[in-house]
């Protein structure tokens, strides 16, 4: 196990991915953004079957910043509840992981 994540957050069009791709690499709360899409997503709302054209942001970060991250991604996301979950990195390329924790380190740390 490392402490790193892989976080997930779909957005409504590939602006709103890359805007928030911005703010969270920027911030350095992730070491990289991947925008993926369009993807089609299926999903149940407001008690009723809904399909949308999404974007797919695949988000590189440390986990002890996961609530940071994910407070950041509410505060500039354009949907009420915004999907943004994190899954644990197992294993990786030891040196990508360095410069994951890197691009993520707050200025002091």
């Amino acid at each position: 196990m490392t402490d790193c994540i892989v976080a997930l957050v779909t957005v409504g069009s590939r602006d709103d991915g890359e805007r928030i791709a911005d703010v969270l690499v920027g911030e350095h709360l992730a070491a990289c953004v991947n925008v993926v899409g369009p993807i089609r997503s299926i999903y149940r709302w407001e008690n009723a079957i809904q399909r949308a054209e999404e974007w797919l942001l695949i988000v590189k970060a440390q986990a002890a910043q996961f609530e940071a991250l994910a407070a950041r991604v509410r505060a500039v996301h354009s949907y009420t509840t915004p999907e943004v979950i994190a899954l644990p990195i197992t294993a990786g390329s030891e040196p990508y992981l360095e410069w994951l924790r890197g691009a993520t380190r707050q200025r002091g740390d």
